[in-house]
């Protein structure tokens, strides 16, 4: 199996001489490819930190991250850009879709960055919309759709380019249950059909009960991690509950 991500003894320090803050502790994790991996922990644990540094949003003080045989921590900026165009797909709470732009043109425009010819990015685009289930809505602008259409379409955005790695920061945060489930059964499709590598942050319980493996962060270090295996989801769930509430987490959803 291919390894897709490894993180490599990182730590991250804010602040100044006179009131430093240690985020990261000397973590390490790797991350193979076609797996779901799940991060999970208390509020200020260094969760969303982690997926920062991973989504090269911020930078480490310490250690290094690989992903897909490219060390991020040595590229500049230019070449930043183009890894993040053609290795890493996100998805965002509040989805940071173009409000001035369709539902199709929203997806097309990372293909556009990358300068894809018009007839491949027509196809890729219905292709991924299908998939998803959003065909319906292509001609739509943001504020004429749902949070869970938003988040679809955001979902379509990230896996367009086919990305080596897919960084979701709290999915489902801002929608409804209904909404979570469908959107999570549509990240699960993903995971096993189209072997997506995603990495997921979330603070809840029945989010996260969808993926294969949970990391688990205390202040700044990992503190546990959690295999599904061949649990079902809702023994899965309650594993996960044991933890959360052995470390003190902030959410606990019924199943």
């Amino acid at each position: 199996m291919k390894n897709i991500l490894s993180v490599e003894k990182i730590e991250k320090y804010y602040g100044n001489k006179g009131n430093i803050t240690k985020a990261l502790d000397n973590i390490s994790l790797k991350v193979y490819e076609g797996e779901f991996v799940g991060i999970m922990g208390p509020s200020g644990s260094g969760k969303t930190t982690l997926l920062n540094c991973i989504s090269t949003i911020d930078n480490v003080t310490a250690g290094k991250i690989i992903i897909n045989d490219s060390d991020i921590t040595r590229l500049k900026s230019k070449a930043l850009d183009k890894f993040r165009q053609n290795e890493l797909g996100f998805i965002f709470q509040d989805f940071n879709l173009l409000d001035t732009l369709t539902a199709y043109e929203n997806i097309a425009l990372a293909l556009t960055i990358k300068e894809e010819k018009t007839s491949e990015i027509d196809k890729k685009v219905k292709e991924v919309a299908k998939y998803l289930e959003i065909e319906e809505i292509l001609g739509k602008y943001p504020y004429q759709m749902s949070g869970g259409q938003k988040q679809r379409v955001a979902s379509a955005r990230a896996i367009v380019t086919n990305p080596s790695l897919v960084l979701a920061d709290e999915p489902t945060g801002a929608l409804d249950s209904k909404s979570s489930r469908l959107l999570l059964e549509r990240f699960e499709s993903l995971n096993k059909e189209l072997n997506a590598t995603i990495l997921m942050v979330t603070h809840d319980a029945f989010t996260a009960s969808y993926a294969h493996k949970i990391l688990f962060i205390k202040d700044g270090k990992i503190f546990t991690e959690l295999v599904r295996g061949k649990d079902s989801r809702k023994e899965f769930f309650n594993r996960i509950i044991e933890v959360i509430t052995l470390i003190g987490g902030d959410d606990s959803n019924v199943f």
